[in-house]
């Protein structure tokens, strides 16, 4: 095999004359050779003010070696979906942009995926072909105006007409929108009484070909992400009865898995960037002096420090996890209990590895054009898109609670001892969870049990990741802040008094009137 002196992806040549995707190894580097360069030196970098919108010079720079070559099965070019090469480019990118990783994740978990488990034959080799040729984008459209969280009750509809399907609704904030060339879309389908079914269904749409066109009534002024274009959409399309997906059951459990899957594929954008801002806090900390001394001697310091470290810790635990549990050989339907500890929990550490980076990096951190800054306002959304954690959080708790009566178990502990996902890591914690759940517990409540959850869920990767060779002093560490949290948010849960909503509040509660 040769290779020839050049920029593309399909830069080695067989014995034949053919071109062959390069090595893995080969691939990631470079990949992060020109990322760096694009968000560095030719000033789209991280630190500058960017556009809305991915700038055309990342795209075709970075676009050139086909990272979503990664996502797509061998049989159709591809380097062949493997969920451990996916997490790792997701990485590496968003160590140099968390936009880019997220796009690159949305066009993996949200579309190619998906098309590939679910799709006819016949609709997935064009696709794939104008992936791996064209360097084309998906991704996909759930939410509604009028219903986010719900999408079961989403209003947007289809009816069969022959050989081909209408569809019609409104669907927003879908990343990518008015710059992906294919959608899956999701609808009702329309009984004949004008009534909408329960199950959902799902449709590839080409926005090139005719009838297939989506009108995209307004671009949002996102809060972050600004090179990622999200609005409202106006669809009004007709696709070919072969675009529909074909779900193994329903289409709700196709969802289900689609979701899932999709979640723990969170860990690879997450870690990246949680490397990226420990990496930054670590410098600036080393060499920052205050009062004489340099700011990482400072014991405040330290622990925030320990903390973002533990974060890229538990990340790399799920990381691991995924690789091995989030392939398209396993049905993720009823995963959701793992799934979205993983999602929920890893973005809430995104969340507080920016801030720490901000409040250690002090005034020149408070600046759009500083990676902590910025990455205070890209992160957040990640707490909230594909399930609000307050929602999955309540969800976690009530997947526990289920469980809990189907065997009968009261006790935290010994339920926790026994569940195949924490039995080693209730060890850790079997002082802390020696208590019985009482019947009924409010949503806030919930909440809380389910942030409990997913750390100890979390608490079992790390110590797989241990028991493969990982360092044990991060492990360790690791468990020893996951702990701590433990502790906190026990000592919440176990709070019998909440305070309430006092709706007229205006009456009587002036200080200024009782001088």
């Amino acid at each position: 095999m040769t290779k020839e002196n050049n920029s593309s992806a399909e830069k080695f040549i067989d014995s034949r004359g053919k071109p062959e995707l390069m090595p893995f190894p080969e691939f990631i580097s470079e990949l992060i050779y020109r990322m760096k360069i694009v968000f560095g030196e030719q000033g789209q970098t991280d630190r500058s003010f960017l556009p809305r919108g991915i700038p055309s010079g990342v795209l075709q720079d970075v676009m050139a070696l086909n990272p979503l070559s990664v996502c797509i099965p061998q049989e159709y070019g591809g380097r062949g979906g493997r969920v451990d090469e996916i997490l790792a480019m997701l990485s590496a990118a968003s160590y140099e942009s968390l936009a880019l990783s997220l796009t690159l994740g949305i066009n993996s978990g949200l579309f190619i995926q998906p098309v590939a488990k679910y799709a006819k034959e016949d609709v997935k080799v064009p696709v794939f072909k104008a992936f791996m040729t064209n360097r084309n984008m998906g991704g996909l459209m759930i939410t509604e105006p009028d219903f986010g969280s719900d999408a079961l009750n989403m209003q947007t509809m289809f009816s069969c007409q022959g050989e081909s399907f209408h569809i019609r609704g409104t669907k927003h904030w879908a990343g990518l929108t008015g710059a992906a060339n294919y959608w899956l879309l999701t609808a009702r389908e329309r009984t004949a009484s004008g009534k909408l079914k329960r199950d959902i269904d799902f449709f590839i749409c080409d926005v090139a070909k005719p009838g297939q066109h989506i009108v995209v009534e307004e671009l949002f002024d996102s809060l972050g992400l600004h090179q990622i274009p999200y609005g409202r959409n106006k669809i009004d399309v007709t696709v070919p009865v072969s675009n529909r997906l074909i779900p193994k059951t329903t289409g709700i459990n196709l969802l289900l898995d689609l979701l899932h899957r999709s979640r723990l594929h969170f860990p690879g954008m997450a870690l990246g960037f949680i490397q990226r801002m420990m990496d930054e806090a670590f410098d600036h900390c080393r060499h920052r002096l205050v009062g004489g001394q340099r700011l990482i001697r400072f014991d405040q310091v330290q622990q925030r420090l320990a903390r973002i470290q533990a974060s890229y810790t538990i990340a790399s635990a799920m990381c691991a996890y995924s690789s091995h549990k989030a392939g398209l050989e396993h049905d993720l339907s009823t995963s959701g209990m793992v799934a979205n500890s993983i999602k929920s929990f890893v973005t809430d550490l995104m969340q507080e590895a920016a801030q720490s980076l901000v409040q250690l990096a002090g005034a020149k951190a408070y600046r759009f054009s500083h990676i902590g800054g910025r990455g205070i306002v890209d992160s957040r959304p990640f707490q909230i898109f594909e399930g609000s954690n307050d929602m999955l959080y309540t969800q976690v708790a009530e997947g526990l609670v289920k469980r809990m009566k189907k065997v009968r178990e009261h006790n935290l502990f010994n339920f926790f001892s026994h569940y195949r996902h924490t039995e080693h890591a209730a060890k850790e914690f079997k002082e802390l969870l020696q208590f019985d759940l009482i019947n009924q517990l409010p949503q806030r409540k919930l909440v809380e049990l389910g942030q409990i959850t997913s750390r100890i869920i979390s608490a079992e990767m790390l110590i797989a990741l241990g028991s493969k060779g990982f360092r044990q002093d991060l492990v360790e560490n690791a468990i020893i802040e996951i702990r701590h949290e433990i502790s906190g948010l026990l000592g919440s849960f176990n709070v019998k008094s909440t305070p309430a909503i006092v709706d007229d509040y205006d009456d009587g509660s002036s200080w200024f009137i009782l001088k």
